[in-house]
């Protein structure tokens, strides 16, 4: 595994209603919820890895900053990248935002946490 700061990775996705505040629970309007949002930042990251790390090794969210800027209305298209920025032992530091048609609607910071995959699981499931 030889991660460099400056790796980066893209996700998109078309706003859908099962996407919305309102379908999520939380808030109450047609617009892209939050937490799909934050989803999409974390898949941008998980993008960027893909292929980079050693057989056996995974990434985990573990912290997601971010301010949530400006509302996508279904049927809108937003772009999330995600840019690594540091690495500080097994955590990984990324610079995250997301954008539509309009402009920007989401920047922040994301980490997530190298692991053994199957010590994770088995640790998940009480071992």
């Amino acid at each position: 595994m030889t991660l460099q700061p400056g790796l980066s990775g893209s996700s998109q996705a078309t706003v859908t209603h099962a996407d919305t505040a309102r379908a999520l629970g939380s808030g109450d309007l047609e617009v892209l919820g939050t937490p799909r949002l934050v989803a999409l930042l974390e898949h941008a990251a998980v993008v960027a890895l893909d292929g980079e790390l050693d057989e056996g090794t995974t990434s985990v969210g573990v912290a997601v900053d971010i301010e949530h800027l400006a509302p996508t209305p279904v049927g809108g298209t937003v772009r999330a990248v995600a840019t690594l920025m540091d690495i500080e032992g097994h955590t990984l530091h990324f610079t995250v935002q997301a954008l539509d048609d309009r402009g920007e609607v989401a920047r922040g910071e994301h980490r997530r946490a190298l692991v053994d995959r199957q010590r994770f699981l088995r640790r998940a499931a009480g071992g």
